[in-house]
Order: C-alpha cells, then structure tokens, then sequence
C-alpha cells in the first residue's frame, strides 16, 4: 500500500495520473496541494493556496512516494524568472518536501532534450533541474521525458495545436504523446522494481496509445 504525495495534479499529466491514482487499490492515500481546488475523492487530501512553495512547507502527512507533474512555458510564466520559478524552484522544493515526508520514490516529469548546457532556455532549465534531483541522492529516481503532449488543456496551448498534427506524424521519441500514456507509464514505473536513476524517454512512452 502507498502514501502518496502529488504536485502539479491540475496539469495535463498531473490531472491524468490524479485519476489513475485515486483508482489504484494500491494507493490508500493521496496528498495535492494546489492554487485551485480539486474534485473531492475519499483518497485525496487537497491543501489550498495561492503560493505554492508555501504550501510545500506546510505538509506534514507522511508520504511514500512523490510526483512532481508541474510545467509551464516562457510564454504562459511571463518571463525567464518566472518559467525558471516553476519548472526548476517548485520541482526541486516538491522533491524535497516528498524527501522530508519520507518517500523513497521521486517521479517527475521532464522534459524531451533535457540539458543543463543546452542554449535554449526551456532545455537547459529541464537539464538543471534533472541534475538537481539526482544530487538528491534518492534511492529511486524515475525521470520521465515526453515530446509534445497530446490531450485537452484547460487553456489551450495555441502553437500547440497548430503543430500537434506534425508531431504526431514524426517517428522515434520526437513522436508526440498522450498525457493519459506519459501518466499511465508512471503509475507502472510506482509499482515495478527497481533503484537508482532511471531515465523514460518520449519513444518509451507510446506503449499504451494503442490500448486505452
């Protein structure tokens, strides 16, 4: 049985594997803190706020594994700060915070050419922060790299929907994926054995396109 702790749970992923979650038998409970409310489930625990990090420091249930599914673009944060904010100081600080509740297993979602010495921003960002986990030291790292997700936003990503088409004609991990299949593979990644770092890359990801 598993205690769960989850941020980023009113995302594409992070919506998609909230439900997945409050499904599993295996998973007793479930911790999401969030800016906006979420459904109520006899599962989840669902601590309010505006500010995230705050939140993040308040949690005290004990949890046993941790999912960190937050991301967002240049375009949606405003600027490099704020991008930098989300997908680097929130992820660090929810691994963290799932470190300190005990969970010996840290899933996160990365991102398809993660690299801290890359020139582009959005890469490089992802990169740093994968290195940041790893310094962590977990005993269970699970690093998942999708391409372009496929699946219904609550805000709409416009280049996004103009250049899904393509992707989901490219061959290999630049193939774009579903959010429910990028999900699906994590609860497996939970419940299979394993240690150490293990990387997902988007080709990894296409398993279950087929079947659900």
């Amino acid at each position: 049985m598993a205690r769960v702790f989850i941020v980023g749970a009113t995302g594409l992923v992070g919506s998609e594997l909230l439900r997945l979650l409050q499904a599993n038998p295996q998973v007793t409970a479930i911790v999401a803190p969030t800016r906006k409310p979420l459904p109520a489930h006899e599962k989840l625990a669902n601590p309010v706020g505006d500010d995230l990090f705050a939140l993040l420091t308040e949690q005290e249930q004990p949890a046993d594994i941790v999912f960190c599914c937050l991301g967002t673009t240049r375009r949606e944060a405003g600027s490099d700060a704020n991008f930098h904010y989300v997908d680097y100081t929130l992820v660090i600080e929810s691994a963290l915070t799932g470190r300190r509740l005990g969970a010996q297993h840290c899933l996160v979602v990365s991102a398809l050419g993660a690299n801290p010495r890359s020139t582009f921003l959005y890469n490089r960002t992802k990169g740093n922060m994968e290195q940041a986990l790893r310094e962590q030291n977990w005993p269970r790292l699970t690093l998942v790299r999708p391409s372009m997700l496929l699946g219904e936003r609550s805000s709409p990503r416009l280049l996004e929907r103009i250049t899904a088409p393509l992707f989901s004609l490219l061959p290999g991990k630049w193939r774009a994926v579903a959010a429910k299949d990028v999900a699906q593979t994590l609860l497996d990644q939970t419940f299979s054995p394993g240690s150490g770092v293990k990387v997902l890359e988007s080709d990894r990801l296409h398993c279950y396109h087929s079947t659900r």
